[in-house]
């Protein structure tokens, strides 16, 4: 039987289906695909046993890891800590209890959440616990990839992109003079 709709009652709508997150980032509307692109985890630029692409760096991580592991922090943190703290706590870490890989992975954490990298071939904490030179190499000819002169620093990075120069404005001659 037809049941006439009361427009003073209110009717529910239909039940939909629930939605199953998949882990895959969908293009919602008003997003670029570049925006959905940019959530995915991608590809590190060299691979972990690619320590020869630089040699000097490798020479220099092989020898005194805690000058890379500097360098990177300094640009993971965005200059909130210098290459010289970040350098001797690695080293502190390394002589007093041998533990400087899970302080160096955290890094490495932090560094593929940055950049959406993927975390291949294996997780953080066992590629720095298992090849800790090779994951700093990486780390560092990561960075290098993506611009950064890891020999000047955050700061000096920031200010040759003009990113960390403050605006001034022009110079004003004085008035005239006799």
């Amino acid at each position: 039987m037809y049941e006439p709709k009361d427009s003073n009652i209110y009717h529910p709508p239909p039940p939909q289906e629930p939605r199953v997150a998949t882990g895959i980032p969908i293009q919602m509307p008003g997003m670029s695909s570049l925006q959905v692109q940019s959530q995915q985890n991608v590809s590190w630029s060299t691979g972990l046993c690619g320590c020869c692409d630089d040699v000097g760096n490798c020479c220099i991580t092989f020898c005194c890891p805690c000058i890379t592991f500097g360098q990177i922090a300094e640009i993971v943190d965005r200059g909130s800590t210098s290459c010289g703290v970040s350098g001797a706590i690695y080293l502190l870490l390394m002589f007093t209890i041998g533990c400087q890989c899970v302080y160096s992975c955290f890094y490495r954490k932090k560094m593929r959440s940055q950049y959406s990298l993927s975390s291949s071939p294996c997780n953080d904490c066992l590629v720095h616990c298992c090849c800790e030179s090779c994951a700093l190499c990486q780390e560092y000819r990561e960075l290098k990839q993506r611009g950064f002169d890891m020999n000047m620093g955050w700061q000096a990075n920031m200010e040759n992109q003009g990113l960390g120069q403050a605006v001034l404005p022009p110079n004003v001659q004085g008035g005239m003079i006799r």
